[in-house]
């Protein structure tokens, strides 16, 4: 079947397990595996996911969802030791982290690109990374490579940590609770770190863009009942990059590529709300797993 989208992307960074205290479910995610699987039901020709998984059967169902999505996985390993997971809850279908083992084994083995990770990469429009990856050693040689890169700095990213990373990064995404006013404020500073188009997700309010000195609303699409927002975001960023950069090697103007992109990935994301995890793949967890 012909792809719906002229664009490939390769989410590079975490993958995680998802565990649910209050069901007793798990489910695969991590903002980078979401991206990629977001990005193929979206339509993209190709997408991937890059990245290391521990050895444990938290990692196997990371992997076994990603294969019956279609994601290629050439440059993953498996490192011997714990996969990484976090365990959260559902509050009125908003989800609350509890906590997290910090990436088991990724965050105490470093992803080093070599020259041959970095062709790979540059076979892909754009690549994806995050503020809980623990690869913000490697993102100056995506940016020598002269690489697309977007990055999600979360809602826990400090000034020092954008100013040390925006420089790196092409398109750059966030939560952000607060007035317009506020957001508007906070985007003007970070794309005067230099990314091109900054967005920051505000959960019912919708989200914001700037770029090129102008900012842009977009309203959240209302739903009667939300069921999961794990993923919410992801998608939000993920869809918008996608249609974005289709509608730009389409030789669509910017301003409207915007509008029109993000627009569509509001709609995305609603149907997101509708899934139970964040892209579903559940299974149930192990009783010393939630007493651990």
């Amino acid at each position: 079947m012909k792809a719906k989208y002229d664009v490939s992307v390769v989410g590079f960074g975490d993958n995680v397990v998802d565990i649910y205290t209050h069901t007793g479910m798990q489910y695969p995610g991590g903002n980078c595996v979401n991206f990629a699987v977001y990005a193929k039901m979206f339509g993209v020709k190709r997408a991937a996911y890059m990245g290391y998984f521990g050895t444990d059967a938290n990692a196997e169902h990371v992997i076994s969802a990603l294969k019956s999505e279609g994601i290629e996985t050439t440059k993953c390993r498996q490192i011997p030791g714990e996969n990484g997971y976090s365990r959260c809850r559902l509050e009125n279908g908003d989800r609350v982290f509890l906590d997290y083992n910090e990436g088991g084994v990724r965050s105490r083995h470093i992803y080093g690109l070599d020259r041959f990770d970095l062709e790979y990469l540059s076979s892909f429009d754009l690549i994806h990374c995050g503020n809980y990856c623990y690869m913000e050693s490697q993102l100056p040689e995506i940016k020598k490579a002269g690489l697309p890169l977007s990055f999600d700095f979360s809602d826990d990213s400090d000034e020092e940590y954008y100013e040390k990373i925006a420089p790196l990064v092409t398109y750059a995404f966030c939560s952000f609770d607060g007035s317009d006013e506020e957001v508007e404020r906070h985007l003007k500073k970070v794309a005067s770190y230099g990314p091109e188009i900054v967005c920051a997700s505000r959960g019912a309010k919708g989200c914001m863009l700037y770029s090129d000195g102008v900012i842009y609303h977009q309203e959240a699409v209302p739903l009667r009942r939300v069921v999961d927002t794990m993923g919410a975001g992801d998608s939000l960023l993920t869809t918008f990059m996608v249609g974005y950069l289709d509608a730009v090697k389409r030789g669509v103007d910017k301003a409207c590529a915007i509008k029109g992109s993000i627009a569509e990935a509001a709609g995305f994301a609603a149907k997101v709300c509708q899934m139970e995890g964040a892209f579903g793949y559940g299974r149930p967890i192990l009783l010393e797993r939630l007493k651990s």
